[in-house]
């Protein structure tokens, strides 16, 4: 009688622990998205994009912990602190936008805890921050390359008066320079203006042969409207900031024959059948636009899918050794993110390394305009 009362014990024991034992190897992971305010457009499709993901990271149970930062630096800072000090989160994936990005960047290298951001940026410390979209260098080469192929000779430049743009200005005065292109004007406008009038009036007076906008989301085709409506027929060029089909739909006929890079997934379809991330891509494209419509799709949920593939691939190797809400699991963590090589994603093939922490070359990103208010890929 004692020894069955024992064993009934154990068991008893036993079921209490085990729901215990899988909370404490469930992995948290802190995401911030910036679902309303000026950046909603890319927000939201990359919050479709997390509702889709598996319940396991690695083959862990895995806790999304989704929160709004409005497209507000200072409401992500707060997104990301709750993150760190009340979730005790893994790793924190976002934000949106590269203030946003920076925001959250401070808040996880403080805390040694992994991000992968969803805007291209380069962080003061580079150690625990992965800004997984192409970088500014990468994109912006091709657009040089096509400059030079057509013979532009000089640019004027409009750009948000933010991080985003201030970057982008960097590289093309570097990138002008090295191509022998003339950069005639400078414009720059926030995100939330709703008119570019003053602005317009002097990329005109410069008589520029091409336009070169530095913005992301809707409110990028705010310049490329104005310019039209005053009778500017040159060419555009724009950011992967705007591979988006509600870019498509707020700059209507403006955007015929803009030029602008992308990473792979927009263009899936068109890619040949022995390119890496036809098959990601269009897995991807499938179940996104199986929930969401066909047409839905969107480079920016693209990146959350791929941060996810990023974060899956990470914890496989590091979970047996290491137990989840540990500062030892977060190292481990940002150890095998970085040790990241020739992983197939929706945009492309993504190679980490100590200095390249975006991991994208030359082979995730293609070139595309738009014809009759469709994506289309340049050969």
């Amino acid at each position: 009688m004692k020894r069955r009362n024992a064993l009934t014990a154990l068991a008893i024991a036993a079921s209490l622990a085990l729901p215990a034992l899988a909370q404490a190897q469930t992995i948290n992971v802190g995401v911030s998205l910036s679902t309303t305010g000026p950046a909603a457009s890319l927000g939201i499709a990359e919050k479709n994009s997390i509702e889709l993901l598996p319940k396991t990271l690695g083959g862990l149970p895995v806790n999304y912990i989704l929160l709004d930062d409005a497209s507000d630096p200072s409401q992500a800072a707060k997104n990301a602190r709750r993150f760190i000090d009340s979730d005790k989160v893994d790793a924190i994936i976002g934000s949106t936008t590269v203030p946003t990005s920076l925001a959250i960047a401070e808040a996880a290298t403080a805390s040694k805890t992994p991000q992968v951001a969803l805007a291209p940026f380069q962080p003061k410390q580079i150690e625990w921050v992965f800004p997984l979209p192409q970088s500014v260098g990468v994109m912006s080469s091709a657009l040089f390359e096509h400059m030079k192929a057509n013979k532009i000779e000089n640019i004027a430049f409009i750009g948000f008066s933010d991080a985003y743009g201030e970057g982008w200005l960097k590289d093309v005065q570097k990138g002008a320079a090295q191509y022998g292109i003339k950069v005639a004007a400078v414009e720059r406008y926030a995100r939330s203006d709703q008119s570019v009038t003053a602005q317009t009036l002097k990329l005109m007076q410069s008589n520029p042969q091409a336009v070169f906008i530095a913005a992301s989301g809707t409110p990028a085709a705010l310049p490329m409207r104005a310019l039209r409506d005053r009778g500017y027929k040159g060419q555009f060029y724009q950011t992967h900031g705007v591979a988006n089909n509600d870019f498509l739909r707020v700059s209507g006929t403006a955007d015929e024959g803009v030029v602008l890079p992308t990473g792979n997934v927009l263009v899936s379809e068109q890619l040949p059948d022995s390119h890496p991330s036809k098959k990601p891509g269009l897995d991807y494209l499938k179940a996104y636009e199986g929930k969401h419509g066909a047409g839905s799709r969107s480079p920016f949920g693209a990146y959350a899918h791929d941060a996810y593939l990023v974060l899956d691939k990470a914890v496989t190797t590091v979970a047996k050794q290491n137990k989840p809400g540990t500062p030892e699991f977060r190292t481990a963590l940002r150890d095998a993110i970085e040790k990241t090589n020739k992983l197939p994603v929706t945009h492309g093939v993504i190679t980490m390394s100590p200095t390249d922490h975006s991991g994208f070359g030359a082979d995730g990103r293609v070139l595309v305009t738009i014809e009759k208010n469709a994506w289309k890929l340049l050969k």
